[in-house]
């Protein structure tokens, strides 16, 4: 059964740092389950939505992805790095 895009966003809302906003931009880039974000690379999706909003992104979005896609991939994540912050001067996680 298809969600609908409140719940898409809402359950988004589960990823540390991921409020209302950025789950709404997740969704317009087709992500619409925490797993989705598995292998992605965090770049590509702040790229993706610079050219989808046509505009330049603030680079804490870029921040924002590399802890999502963190979290998505890991069972056991460390707490210090579910902070959108922790990802500032870090390279995107790796598999």
């Amino acid at each position: 059964m298809p969600k609908t895009r409140a719940q898409v966003i809402s359950a988004l809302q589960e990823i540390p740092g991921v409020g209302p906003r950025q789950a709404e931009d997740l969704w317009r880039l087709g992500i619409t389950t925490v797993s989705d974000l598995k292998g992605r690379k965090p770049e590509d999706l702040y790229e993706q939505l610079g050219a989808l909003k046509k505009t330049r992104i603030d680079r804490c979005q870029l921040y924002t992805f590399r802890c999502a896609v963190y979290y998505a991939s890991r069972k056991r994540p460390d707490p210090e790095l579910l902070k959108w912050w922790a990802w500032k001067d870090r390279p995107s996680p790796q598999k």
